[in-house]
């Protein structure tokens, strides 16, 4: 196992809990690969995985037919991708995806939260170095797929990373199955490609930045860091949030 199932497996956070938030988060998505690559996702294959990932948060069909509708109107706003990062208590390193139709707006409120909880923003690409950009893929699992078999498969896609993901919900009881599929960022069209060509059930396709370097705290200081993160994850313009702690009672030496 690779160091994307590693740290997967050292800490899961069940976020975007909210329904609302997610749909919200999902529209302007869409939103964003609408306008860069058209509303027909036929042609547009960023598109596609957005609307598998929707369906995936069971987002409702006409909720994604009104946002590409509404991305395809002149009178949609411009959303604009920017990345802001920083330090958290304890000297976590954070990365925050946000999606804004008002930049003077989003830095504020972004800083305010790193300031108010005791981190600080920093400036672009200070941690380039401490994670790595990932293309992910999860598939449903069927008897018919071998996984070691799958995976062989994939590397000549750019695959590097492929394992068998089992996972609980909030009662305990096991979810059915997933392969996750992590590859490099350059690789996402070849992979999905495949996938789509081999028919095989795409239950999401996204981008993650995986950490190089991890941080271990105990679980006082990972309740000082969470305190940002749910600020952070509240706040309407940011769309993801990422950061490298692990709870250092749970990775082996």
């Amino acid at each position: 196992m690779g160091r994307a199932f590693e740290f997967r497996k050292a800490r899961k956070f069940k976020r975007w809990g909210q329904m609302a938030k997610t749909f919200t988060k999902i529209g302007k998505d869409i939103a964003m690969a609408v306008k860069a690559g058209g509303p027909d996702p036929d042609s547009n294959s960023r598109l596609r995985a957005i609307i598998q990932n929707a369906k995936a948060v069971n987002m409702p069909k006409v909720n994604v037919d009104n946002a590409i509708k509404r991305a395809s109107s002149k009178d949609q706003d411009d959303f604009k991708e920017i990345v802001y990062e920083g330090t958290a208590a304890h000297g976590v390193a954070i990365v925050v995806e946000c999606a804004t139709d008002n930049t003077n707006r989003t830095v504020a409120n972004v800083r305010s939260h790193f300031t108010k909880t005791g981190g600080s923003v920093g400036t672009s690409g200070m941690h380039d170095f401490l994670f790595e950009r990932k293309a992910v893929f999860k598939i449903a699992k069927t008897e018919e797929i071998d996984t070691e078999e799958l995976e062989f498969e994939l590397i000549d896609y750019g695959a590097e990373e492929v394992f068998l993901d089992i996972d609980t919900d909030e009662e305990g009881n096991p979810k059915p199955a997933q392969i996750h599929i992590y590859g490099p960022f350059t690789a996402f069209g070849s992979i999905q490609k495949f996938l789509e060509e081999k028919g095989y059930e795409l239950l999401g396709a996204d981008f993650e930045r995986i950490p190089t370097v991890t941080k271990k705290l105990t679980e006082e200081q990972m309740a000082d860091v969470e305190k940002l993160l749910e600020r952070l994850e509240d706040d309407d313009d940011v769309l993801k949030v990422y950061n490298n702690m692990v709870d250092a009672s749970a990775v082996a030496e």
